[in-house]
């Protein structure tokens, strides 16, 4: 009997275990699903009451809120892989203006929706797939007035905790390592941030990253510098977290590399910005106006500083910090004169809200303009890269060679 009951139990112990270990590969399996994967996407309706659905090859969990200032309707996803056509959300109706969307932080996609005006989100739900339909997430959308569409977000802010973008890399203050300057690579927007995209669908975002990696494996290879970047992927940081990893890092220089588009006339070559609480021109106050943008595309509320900061953004620069950065600005348009075509008046100033690190000196380097198909041609050569890349190098250890040679402490 004793012995019939201790194998009994140790068969019941092996189902236990079998079902336990099932339940946990099982589990593992539905953890391992990847990322959501979204299909398509569409509006409709008219001015008084507009539909938004996106396509979804599963059912998920999301949070919907709009922020004013201007109106956006903003929807957080579960990471999602956006398989959309290229020209998906450049064109509104209704209610939406426009829409786009991408990876916001780690395990985070975000939608942004451009409002008309004043607007309020009266459903928003996900519809099961069914006989052979995806899964649709829907908002339905109707306009309202501005005292109402105010008094919805200041609810909205009580019961959610505010937004928390994606964190640059983890900052290690660093200084000078072992003789080495730090030196911080800011490729410009990303993730849910496109930048500017070309008639042809080039992305700023994607041209952007691939010329700072280069440049960031040719700095590293002199032995001179530790080269860090705000982003090393297709994800978005927000202004402000990007002027914070540079100070709290140190730099011994800022670059942020940008390749935008104008609205107005042909310009075609290579650009580089220094900070200014007055624009140089008029071309200079409109790219920095787009640049300063980018929060509010991602679909970040604006700090209520933000314009009191533009009006003093000059008194926040040390003297020395500007000092330092037109010097910078006017060696790299030397040397990348000589091996690359450049606008006329290479170098130009404006607000921009990157550059405003008061300790750190900063320039945005503007490689070419996607408005431009010969420019767009170049920023997609390889090889034109490269020459680039090799080029700011130089400059950038000749900058350092200069220092050191009239303060060598």
């Amino acid at each position: 009997m004793f012995a019939g009951t201790t194998r009994i139990r140790q068969l019941l112990a092996a189902v236990i275990l079998g079902s336990a270990l099932f339940g946990i590969g099982q589990a593992e399996a539905e953890g391992d699903a990847g990322p959501v994967v979204a299909t398509a996407s569409r509006l409709a309706g008219d001015e008084a009451r507009t539909r938004f659905v996106l396509d979804l090859d599963r059912q998920i969990e999301f949070d919907v809120f709009t922020l004013a200032d201007p109106a956006r309707i903003v929807v957080d996803l579960p990471e999602t892989v956006f398989q959309l056509d290229d020209t998906a959300g450049r064109e509104g109706r209704g209610l939406v203006s426009a829409y786009r969307y991408g990876l916001f932080a780690p395990g985070k996609s975000r939608v942004v929706l451009d409002a008309t005006g004043p607007v309020d989100v009266e459903k928003s739900f996900v519809v099961e797939a069914e006989g052979g339909e995806p899964a649709r997430l829907v908002l339905d959308i109707v306009g309202t007035d501005r005292d109402a569409f105010l008094a919805e977000i200041a609810l909205q802010d009580r019961k959610r905790a505010k937004p928390s973008p994606s964190p640059t890399p983890e900052a290690k203050p660093a200084g000078r390592e072992n003789g080495r300057h730090v030196i911080v690579l800011d490729p410009g927007h990303g993730g849910i941030d496109p930048g500017a995209i070309s008639p042809k669908g080039t992305r700023e975002k994607d041209v952007v990253l691939a010329v700072a990696k280069k440049l960031k494996g040719d700095l590293e290879r002199t032995g001179r510098f530790r080269v860090l970047m705000t982003r090393d992927d297709d994800i978005f940081v927000p202004l402000g977290d990007r002027v914070g990893f540079a100070r709290k890092n140190e730099a011994a220089l800022f670059i942020s590399i940008h390749a935008d588009s104008v609205r107005r006339g042909q310009v075609s070559g290579a650009t580089v910005y220094t900070l200014s609480d007055r624009a140089s021109d008029a071309m200079a106050a409109e790219l920095a106006e787009q640049e300063n943008k980018a929060d509010a595309i991602a679909g970040v509320e604006l700090p209520s500083e933000a314009t009191a900061v533009a009006d003093i953004l000059l008194d926040l620069v040390r003297r020395e910090t500007k000092t330092l950065s037109i010097h910078f600005a006017r060696t790299l348009v030397d040397g990348l004169g000589r091996t690359v075509d450049m606008v006329n008046n290479p170098h130009r100033h404006a607000g921009f809200r990157v550059l405003r690190a008061h300790d750190v000196p900063s320039i945005l380097l503007e490689l070419g303009y996607l408005s431009s198909s010969n420019d767009e041609k170049r920023l997609l050569d390889g090889e034109w890269q490269e020459k680039v890349s090799s080029t700011v190098t130089r400059v950038i250890e000749r900058f350092f060679g200069d220092r050191q040679a009239r303060s060598p402490f």
